[in-house]
């Protein structure tokens, strides 16, 4: 079956499949002898991790491996971003966020036909030439999210009732989670045969936003290293068979390939087992920099604690990792941090954090990012620090009022999972040698456009998958 991708008919076409939070230790090492296809395309061509943006999150991780722009160049830092300088306002980063042009803006803009599914940040939908079907922040099928418009008859005369996303991942419902997301991958990948078979393209992008929702869903079922793990649990092989089951629809749809057809396999971040949670901003006011009013009458968002702005030094928000900002006079409404100290205050937390302790009293090995180290432009409102807690193992926990640090119940839901720095990623085709070989996001975008026939810009770099 794989031969075929190396002839000469396909040639200059891209087949880019997108697992949205797979992680490469299953990939490549513990499921490998059950995923017969993606083992074949790794053996074939190139494979290993891939280091994802700073923020590890589909948001905007998709968006920069898509574009060649960093999270600077592209102005959001994750799903919600500061909108303006006070202290509650914050937007939602869909896709009219995004203001760079993607491979498929590129490819259409040089002619070349593009199919997209379910890639993040692409609702609102704007035209391609082609097909576009939004992806997981989409609101629902009610709100236009296909181009051109007439493909939303044809995706519900294809599969059916079909899902953008699952309900709700974080339940304690697991049964139902799991016929959730099944159902959903299941329509989502008849789809992209149906198009893959019967639609004239030259570049072909999906990601599938399941293989993330299993693993926040079920991680502590199938991981012995999870704390929470419990052997013999009736979701034990849950995240195993999901991949069974994506590595056979990937083999049906890689039968469907004009033959010599470029194949690259990415995911967006790896994942690993969720050690507890950090509430930061009760580590903050422990440490003098976070000052209340008056204490919550149990657990509360800070955004509905009443804080002493004129005393408060620095706030945080919770999530898979932390984002500290700093009240800045002249900046922040009530800003108490002078402009000319800001430097001295922003390192000296900087280290506080990376110092800080798990609940035995051991270093947690957190890091804690400066925008203007990491990115090559900082637009928009960045936070004053990215804080990855013991590298992404804990949850950064917003809310206040636990009465401790260290938690190990997540605040917005069940939810087991932390995503890690390092993706995967597969290639064939191209001209580097076969084998496994280590490569950063930024070698994605002029991948793709190289495979296509087309020059990626100079700015793009050299990197190649």
């Amino acid at each position: 079956m794989l031969g075929r991708l190396f002839g000469k008919r396909g040639r200059n076409k891209v087949f880019v499949i997108g697992l949205d939070c797979a992680e490469p230790s299953l990939v490549f090492d513990r499921y490998a002898d059950d995923l017969p296809n993606l083992s074949r395309l790794a053996a074939q061509g190139r494979y290993g991790t891939l280091e994802t943006t700073i923020p590890a999150i589909t948001v905007p991780a998709w968006s920069a491996m898509f574009s060649g722009r960093d999270p600077g160049e592209l102005g959001f830092y994750g799903f919600r971003n500061r909108s303006d300088h006070s202290y509650d306002k914050m937007g939602i980063a869909t896709g009219a966020a995004v203001q760079e042009p993607r491979i498929w803006d590129i490819a259409s803009d040089a002619g070349k036909r593009v199919a997209v599914v379910g890639v993040p940040q692409t609702f609102p939908v704007r035209p391609v030439n082609g097909w576009l079907v939004s992806g997981f922040l989409t609101p629902s099928t009610r709100s236009k999210y296909t181009w051109p418009d007439e493909l939303a008859d044809e995706v519900r005369d294809a599969v059916g009732d079909y899902a953008v996303d699952v309900h709700q991942f974080r339940t304690d419902r697991k049964g139902y989670l799991l016929s959730q997301i099944q159902e959903m991958t299941e329509r989502r990948c008849a789809l992209v045969k149906h198009l893959l078979a019967s639609k004239p393209w030259d570049l072909f992008v999906w990601v599938e936003i399941g293989v993330d929702r299993i693993h926040h869903g079920f991680w502590k079922y199938c991981d012995p290293a999870h704390p929470k793990y419990e052997p013999g649990n009736p979701y034990e092989q849950a995240m195993h068979d999901y991949y069974v089951y994506l590595d056979g629809q990937i083999g049906e749809m890689l039968d469907l390939l004009p033959r010599g057809t470029n194949v690259v396999v990415l995911s967006d971040h790896g994942g690993q087992p969720m050690m507890g949670g950090f509430c930061i901003n009760e580590w903050l006011i422990r440490r003098g920099y976070l000052v209340l009013k008056e204490q919550p009458e149990g657990i509360a968002r800070i955004e509905d604690c009443a804080v002493d702005w004129e005393h408060t030094r620095a706030w945080a928000s919770g999530g898979y990792y932390a984002r500290v900002f700093l009240n800045v006079q002249g900046r922040e409404p009530q800003g108490v941090v002078p402009a000319n100290d800001y430097d001295r205050v922003r390192n000296e937390l900087a280290a506080e954090l990376e110092a800080a302790t798990d609940h035995e009293g051991k270093p947690m090995g957190t890091r804690a990012f400066r925008p203007e180290d990491v990115y090559r432009q900082v637009r928009n409102i960045p936070p004053d620090l990215i804080v990855y807690l013991g590298d992404l193992a804990w949850r950064s926990v917003g809310s206040i009022g636990h009465g401790t640090v260290h938690v190990f119940e997540n605040d917005t839901g069940p939810d087991d999972a932390n995503h890690a720095q390092l993706g995967m990623y597969i290639a064939t085709g191209g001209e580097a040698p076969a084998g496994r070989a280590a490569r950063t996001w930024r070698a994605v975008a002029p991948s793709v456009l190289s495979g296509l026939g087309m020059t990626p810009p100079d700015w793009m770099g050299t990197e190649r998958l």
